[in-house]
């Protein structure tokens, strides 16, 4: 038999074979370890990012529990934190990633764990002169070289369980997001509706005066027209208005990974939230971009895990394999061999050199997209402060402006219908401008809370694309002329 096939480990001393086993076990018992180290940090990072607990479901009460959370949260007009905790607690897409990461962290110990020895076995059987002789060969093997780097696999395995919990806790942040942001157009179209059905129940009564008016020889044909074409619009805004707050309620529930009894039961509130006293202060936010973004500090984890897998390619670029192994043969009427066997591949054709030039531009191109996500990062930082800042200013101002002024106008004109300066299609005219104006200081009010929840998806490290804050329009707006 050719001992050289294979390397293995043979008998041991006892102190060795004491620690072999404790690496053993050692690593046996990482993978629900893992499991739960990884689940516990991305609960305490989504905690302090969020402000909400993650809960994983991992038996049937447990999953009784959160859906009957749920139902209680439901049991009542939802807020925006109430919606992210169903979102972060209930969710079978947010309990999906879970599992993924916990799949992910097992694979993770599996590979931190050394090859098992293989054990070789040969039976050979001779027939010379009239005599039969077997011949029995035995072989324990191990990497000898897969030993050495031991220390090096568990370090691939400490940064692939970091890399895991960083983008769990990623998804978490989005997820959250998400459901925030689809709670505050629910709400924002729901309101928005209302306002339609106002602008809808203004241009019916214009139409109709019109009509009469026409009928007895006071109106003309076109001022007839131009206010029925009115009522038209506000039949098509209104259609409209219902369809985007059916939309986005459901696009609510799909967030919340509600059942069907669930999204029956979901109840909104009547408006959005009031402006914060004053926006966040730009340096703390900026500061805050470096500190706690995910990506940035996957970044410089995976800049630090190339720096030492580089100064390791440098050994095993020229080494890469070294086996030993234990042999023990024995033969039909002949002493039994015992030895041992050492395989080490020989640099002759590869010398390792394009392994090494490999692993030194893997670290300058980590190196440079560290130094490029630091430049984004800042730069998604100052673009996402500077959309929060400006939905704040336009929000305030149509609170504080714009609004005030056509309330006032509003009751300037009802003064003077009531002295007869005016007639009512100028009053149905400027109430149907009251009620534009209140529906774009809605729609800046939505604006607002969702770059706030983007600006705070930014900070952490996964961000979203703020609102399009362009002129609003309304068909209602402008008055018909008679």
């Amino acid at each position: 038999m050719n001992p050289s096939r294979r390397s293995s480990r043979g008998p041991l001393p006892s102190i060795h074979r004491l620690a072999a086993l404790a690496i053993a076990l050692t690593l046996a018992g990482c993978a629900s370890t893992a499991v739960s180290d990884n689940y516990t940090q991305v609960q305490a990072l989504t905690r302090q990012s969020v402000g909400s607990d993650v809960k994983w479901l991992t038996s049937d009460e447990a999953r009784r529990e959160a859906q009957t959370a749920t139902d209680r949260l439901l049991a009542k007009p939802l807020s925006a934190d109430d919606a992210v905790r169903i979102a972060l607690a209930y969710s079978p897409s947010l309990q999906a990633m879970l599992y993924e990461s916990a799949a992910e962290a097992a694979e993770t110990s599996q590979s931190a764990r050394l090859p098992n020895p293989v054990f070789s076995f040969e039976r050979l059987v001779r027939n010379e002169a009239g005599m039969r002789e077997i011949e029995i060969g035995r072989v324990l093997s191990f990497s000898v070289l897969d030993l050495l780097l031991l220390p090096s696999r568990l370090r691939l395995a400490d940064y692939r369980y970091q890399t895991t919990r960083l983008t769990l806790a990623g998804n978490v942040v989005q997820a959250s997001t998400d459901a925030r942001q689809a709670w505050v157009n629910a709400v924002a179209a729901q309101q928005l509706l209302q306002y339609a059905e106002q602008v809808k129940a203004a241009a019916d009564a214009g139409a109709e005066v019109a009509r009469r008016m026409h009928a007895v020889g006071n109106f003309s044909k076109l001022q007839r027209a131009r206010e029925q074409a009115f009522s038209a619009d506000a039949v098509a805004q209104l259609a409209r208005a219902r369809q985007a707050a059916l939309a986005s309620r459901e696009a609510l529930v799909r967030a919340l990974g509600l059942n069907d009894a669930q999204a029956g039961a979901l109840t909104l509130p009547g408006r959005l939230p009031d402006l914060p006293a004053a926006p966040r202060d730009e340096a703390l936010v900026a500061q805050a971009a470096l500190d706690q973004r995910l990506d940035v500090s996957m970044a410089r984890a995976n800049l630090e895990f190339t720096a030492r897998d580089q100064g390791l390619t440098r050994v095993t670029s020229f080494v890469n394999g070294l086996e030993l192994g234990v042999v023990h043969n024995s033969e039909t009427g002949r002493p039994p061999q015992r030895g041992y066997s050492l395989e080490l591949p020989l640099p002759i054709f590869d010398f390792g050199d394009a392994t090494r030039s490999r692993s030194q531009a893997t670290y300058m191109a980590a190196l440079n997209r560290t130094a490029q996500l630091a430049v984004a990062a800042r730069s998604q930082v100052r673009e996402g402060y500077g959309a929060y800042r400006t939905a704040y200013d336009l929000s305030r101002h149509y609170r504080d402006e714009i609004v005030p002024l056509r309330k006032t106008i509003a009751e300037e004109n009802v003064l003077r219908y009531n002295g007869m300066l005016i007639g009512v299609f100028e009053l149905l005219a400027d109430s149907r401008e009251q009620i534009s104006s209140v529906m774009q200081a809605i729609e800046a009010q939505r604006d607002f809370w969702l770059a706030d929840a983007a600006l705070q998806a930014t900070l952490i490290g996964k961000p979203v694309g703020a609102p399009a804050m362009e002129a609003a329009s309304s068909s209602g707006s402008a008055a018909p002329a008679h």
